[in-house]
């Protein structure tokens, strides 16, 4: 039996609908009271500094125990900030964010399914949606006070917006120009919520370009930069250096790419770093994240340049902890938690591999796969991490999977 594309598209929607249940039922019956991490918080913090009308800026009294406060990108402490998160102090997870990214989640599983209806035909968007909607990383993380949820419904909204512009075969037509000018903008706003969606624009650029698709590169790139750029006037005017989205960048280049790194995991999960960062931070008393981001990433490039060879054999076990999920970030959570979240992705896993090699001589969902491909990327730069791999290559892996189920479906 086949499903033609009306019945896909109302699949589609009812997933996403079991999708915001599975997510309201994780995040108001399961995840209640638990205590927040330090990104968390300081989400929470800013946002309530931007609510209260005093910008993008902690309070004096803010504590952060030892852990530095970060420069962070805009979009997700003003998001917190519209939907009244930010209003005063929390213990805990708001009720009111696992609500709306229970919705953004929802949304997200609508796009996985489109993006799948368009790679595997009705049946992959179907299966795409549904598998999106019950697993678990893509669920729970909508609990947590962290920009991923609403990073990965951005990201793939560009993407989205990218594989539209791309069917039409005339580059000029007004509708194509306004699609890849609308991608652009949206990678933006991607690239103001977590600034690692940067690396999807020259490894899209140099793909276009081999398309020949030359003017929709321009746009795309163009239409980001432009929607970025008052954010880093804002930054020069307010650091008078140049900061293009935050200055969290060089503490994580540094984590990355310090003499103790394992290949995988932040400051949380290597208390060894996290020590010696502090006896950075201790070294320069009195300079501001911004002011100590250069030198962080001075300090890890004049250490790669002498060991090169090390860091070669670094970035080997950063490719490793990409696909392998056994680094010390997944230990940092219970039992319960690590089985359920590798189990997940071992299941998908091979799915994804199996579809991707079906779809090697029909459509494929390049632009996803460019996506994929910059987080990758991302992650062999400064370091991968399970919360990274969440919002687009857990998504890309699941269209794949879907590709797989489809191809089965269709020969049935």
């Amino acid at each position: 039996m086949r499903i033609d594309p009306p019945s896909a598209r109302r699949l589609i929607l009812w997933a996403a609908v079991l999708g915001l249940a599975a997510r309201l039922a994780f995040g108001l019956l399961y995840w209640v009271d638990k205590p927040l991490t330090h990104d968390e918080r300081e989400y929470l913090a800013l946002s309530q500094s931007v609510a209260e009308g005093r910008g993008f800026a902690y309070e004096p009294d803010h504590a952060t125990g030892t852990t530095q406060q970060f420069g962070r990108a805009p979009v997700y402490p003003l998001f917190l900030a519209m939907i009244g998160a930010g209003s005063r102090e929390h213990a805990a997870s708001p009720l009111r964010v696992k609500v709306a990214q229970s919705l953004v989640g929802a949304l997200g599983v609508w796009l996985i399914g489109m993006i799948g209806l368009r790679t595997a035909g009705p049946a992959g968007g179907a299966a795409a949606a549904l598998l999106a909607a019950v697993y678990p990383p893509l669920v729970w993380i909508c609990a947590y006070v962290l920009s991923e949820t609403l990073y990965s419904a951005i990201a793939l909204s560009a993407v989205l917006l990218l594989d539209r512009a791309l069917d039409r075969t005339d580059a000029t037509a007004r509708t194509t120009l306004a699609l890849a000018g609308a991608a652009g903008c949206v990678t933006g706003f991607a690239i103001l919520v977590r600034p690692a969606m940067l690396f999807f624009l020259p490894l899209a650029g140099v793909w276009l370009a081999r398309r020949r698709r030359t003017l929709i590169a321009v746009l795309l790139i163009v239409a980001a930069l432009a929607t970025v750029a008052p954010w880093t006037i804002r930054n020069f005017r307010v650091h008078q250096r140049f900061v293009l989205v935050a200055s969290e960048g060089g503490v994580t280049f540094w984590t990355g790419n310090h003499p103790l790194a394992r290949g995988e995991g932040d400051l949380a999960a290597n208390p060894d770093i996290k020590r010696a960062e502090i006896a950075f931070r201790s070294a320069r008393p009195g300079l501001t994240s911004e002011q100590l981001e250069p030198l962080y990433y001075r300090d890890a490039l004049e250490y790669i340049a002498r060991h090169p060879l090390w860091w070669l054999g670094l970035v080997v076990r950063k490719a490793f902890y990409t696909v392998v999920p056994i680094g010390p970030s997944y230990t940092l959570h219970s039992t319960t938690y690590f089985v359920a979240s590798v189990a997940a992705y071992l299941l998908v896993l091979p799915l994804a591999v199996l579809g991707w090699w079906s779809r090697r001589r029909g459509r494929r969902p390049e632009a996803l796969f460019i996506l994929a491909g910059s987080s990758v990327l991302a992650g062999l730069v400064f370091f991968p991490q399970e919360r990274f791999r969440i919002p687009v290559i857990d998504p890309t892996l699941i269209v794949c999977a879907a590709a797989a189920c489809a191809d089965r479906w269709n020969r049935s």
